[in-house]
């Protein structure tokens, strides 16, 4: 297996405790984060050797992730696994399936890359490499399956993790939190890049928040070995401003926050799972964003705002991700309730919509690709 970038090691983190089901005797190895290490995955590189920002940090870092792809394909390809699983991180992943499908080692992709969003020249990619892909949304399979590509709709694995009905009070108790406390959480990304990018107009902004509401409470969960890269931010951005870090935790933060000011990615979809209104902001290196923004095929960028079709929640792009309109957007939802609860029937409509056991599902899908039936 390869997992890239923390969303990746969650999505293979949950597909693992499938597959160990299924298969008590299994062994797992390849590229891999902190959550598929609590299952017993023996990471032979760390994957936070895969994570980039943009085109830019990825040429930044180009000759070091091939050389570890190289070494991988080498090893897999010397001593053959059942199957290979391929978990998000298409750029490296793709071409790595390309060369052990036609060496006869089955191939799944977990995670249809987002064709119907952009690149998608991508799925002509994907015949090529994948025997099969595990797609997240209801309608990927037949997309891929008009260029020739086996697919199965497995659900999200988060749908399945999180409550239907998130455990607001508990986690308040757990954090600290009074139940009347306003509180925002600040989630800048998980990557060096998107820390770098958008940490400082967030900060700004809680700077902002603090000053429109002085008690409001701030909280920033803090991802694995960020915290020295967001602390001197911290004291540039918002030296005086009550910010409350969090190692981890995030889960938490989201079921307890009232709102949050969110990176765009695949915590926004945890985010509508726990019902939370939130304002998507996203910064990366100029160049990089102007060659996505020339590929884009949709109007939106949120995952929630693809999924639900319309821009349920703001999204501030790259110039408009500025502190004075994150943070406008942000007290306009802690002053409609109204609005906050047709935000959530609208979320705990696509809970439902994705909830589908998606370890088991995923299981099944694989089972039947190793046995040479799918």
């Amino acid at each position: 297996m390869v997992a890239g970038e923390a969303s990746g090691d969650l999505l293979a983190g949950l597909l693992l405790g499938g597959l160990q089901e299924r298969w008590p005797e299994l062994q797992a190895k390849g590229i891999g984060g902190p959550k598929m290490a609590a299952r017993g995955f023996d990471a032979w590189w760390p994957n936070d050797r895969l994570a980039v920002h943009g085109y830019v940090d990825a040429l930044r870092h180009y000759r070091e992730i091939k050389a570890i792809r190289d070494r991988l394909a080498e090893r897999l390809l010397d001593d053959p696994p059942s199957g290979f699983v391929g978990v998000d991180a298409p750029d490296f992943n793709l071409g790595l399936e390309r060369r052990l499908k036609s060496a006869g080692i089955k191939s799944i992709h977990f995670v249809c890359p987002s064709i119907w969003a952009w690149r998608g020249g991508r799925a002509k990619k994907m015949a090529e490499s994948c025997d099969h892909v595990l797609c997240l949304f209801p309608f990927e399979p037949e997309l891929l399956q008009r260029h020739g590509v086996a697919a199965s709709y497995v659900g999200h694995p988060l749908a399945d993790t999180i409550p239907l009905e998130p455990p607001r009070a508990a986690a308040r108790q757990a954090l600290g939190l009074a139940e009347c406390d306003a509180v925002v959480a600040l989630l800048p990304g998980s990557r060096r890049g998107e820390i770098e990018h958008i940490a400082p107009a967030f900060l700004q902004a809680a700077a902002r928040l603090q000053r429109a509401r002085p008690g409001l409470r701030l909280l920033l969960p803090v991802a694995p070995g960020l915290r020295p890269l967001l602390e001197p931010l911290l004291a540039a951005h918002a030296p005086d401003v009550p910010i409350e870090l969090l190692d981890g935790r995030s889960h938490e933060v989201m079921a307890a926050c009232d709102v949050t000011l969110i990176a765009s990615g695949t915590a926004t979809l945890e985010a509508a799972l726990f019902k939370r209104p939130m304002v998507i902001g996203y910064r990366m290196a100029g160049l990089s964003w102007q060659i996505m923004r020339r590929m884009g095929y949709l109007p939106w960028v949120g995952l929630p705002n693809i999924l639900c079709r319309d821009f349920v929640v703001p999204e501030l792009l790259q110039d408009r991700c500025e502190p004075e309109a994150l943070a406008r957007e942000t007290l306009a939802w802690l002053d409609d309730a109204a609005r906050v609860r047709a935000l959530q029937s609208r979320f705990l409509d696509l809970h439902h919509l994705l909830r589908r056991d998606t370890a088991r599902r995923a299981t099944d899908a694989i089972a039947q690709v190793l046995e040479g039936r799918s």
